[in-house]
């Protein structure tokens, strides 16, 4: 009997250090993989962050998502997509989504740039979009001619995007038909150069290897744009061009952002309870935003990849892939008293104009 009882009690040890082990086991999984959601738009830079991080971290493995960012925001938001890190091609999803339910404390941003309108050169549809000059990017890039938008008007052409609601690259296509109308006082120009915008799933964007490829298989003519990914299509792709657009129209200048906020889209909010059913966004300078989300179980190594991204690693690979670095980074008063310790000497608080 009391044989039993020791062969018992040994049984239920066992068990305990069994359970203990895998509860350990778990643990050490979840802090050995850090898992980052991004815009597709930085992913070049991204990559070169990562391949650093693991170096210095051997024990770590980085799950890499990228997509558009609002797909991914609603995705992570509703537990579909494990986050510890996002990275926003437009800052104010941080703002007017994340923080209102709770799932951000601060907005961090880290990159910027511009809208660009693209095109193949060898597009009948396309001609006259340019004024003379030579395009020999990133150096010489011409402007687009004083009428562009009525190049746009001619009947059969197309300016292709993915969906506004799942991408910010395709509802600043949107807002920048806004601020034409506004800028060049055309009478309903808005909602003419809507009837030119294509649509194409983000899948479909995805599986191609350029914004070029992306014109020719959708049969659309031109292209809103990141400029440091028309810069890239140009290097691989002869045939492709892209002109700039006023800075009043094309979303670049920080000192025009009251002007571009007079543009605004409504997309579908997060979908969870509580929250709103929609959420307003205004045009603002292109900006680019990360945060630690605030259900991230690996926070530890979620801000030492922020101290990379945010110090000389992340801005010479931005340097060198684009989107042009905000150095330093910068926050709001607010958000700065909130980001944590290791991060402060990496940023700058700045007010933000919107």
């Amino acid at each position: 009997m009391l044989q039993a009882v020791r062969n018992l009690l040994i049984g239920a040890a066992t068990l305990v250090i069994i359970s203990v082990g895998a509860v350990n086991d778990a643990q050490a999984q979840q802090t050995s993989q850090l898992n980052i959601c991004h815009a597709g738009s930085v992913s070049s830079a991204f990559t070169q962050v990562k391949n650093e991080f693991e170096s210095q971290n051997p024990g770590v493995v980085i799950k890499d998502t990228s997509g558009g960012s609002l797909d991914l925001v609603r995705q992570l938001a509703n537990g579909i997509q494990e986050c510890d890190l996002y990275a926003t091609a437009d800052y104010t999803n941080i703002d007017l989504l994340l923080k209102p339910a709770g799932l951000a404390d601060y907005n961090i941003i880290f990159a910027e740039g511009r809208m660009v309108l693209g095109y193949l050169a060898s597009n009948p549809n396309t001609r006259g979009i340019a004024r003379p000059g030579d395009f020999n990017p990133p150096g010489t890039i011409p402007e687009a001619v004083s009428n562009w938008y009525e190049i746009i008007l001619r009947s059969g052409v197309k300016v292709g995007g993915s969906h506004p609601f799942l991408d910010p690259g395709a509802y600043r296509s949107h807002l920048i038909f806004q601020l034409a109308q506004s800028y060049y006082k055309v009478p309903n120009l808005y909602n003419d150069l809507l009837k030119h915008y294509t649509t194409f799933s983000l899948t479909q964007a995805a599986s191609k290897t350029n914004a070029s490829s992306n014109q020719s298989a959708l049969s659309s003519d031109f292209q809103f744009s990141y400029e440091h990914s028309a810069q890239a299509t140009a290097k691989k792709n002869p045939d492709y061009r892209y002109v700039y657009l006023p800075d009043d129209v094309d979303l670049s200048n920080s000192k025009k952002n009251s002007d571009y906020s007079g543009a605004t889209i409504v997309v579908p909010g997060l979908g969870l309870p509580g929250t709103p059913l929609s959420a307003t966004i205004p045009g603002t300078r292109v900006a680019w935003g990360v945060t630690l989300f605030n259900r991230a179980r690996n926070r530890e190594n979620a801000i030492k990849f922020l101290q990379l991204l945010l110090g000389s690693t992340g801005k010479s690979a931005l340097g060198l892939y684009g989107p042009s670095p905000v150095s330093p980074a910068s926050v709001s008063p607010a958000d700065y008293q909130k980001i944590p310790d290791p991060l402060k000497a990496l940023v700058t608080a700045t007010k933000l104009s919107r």
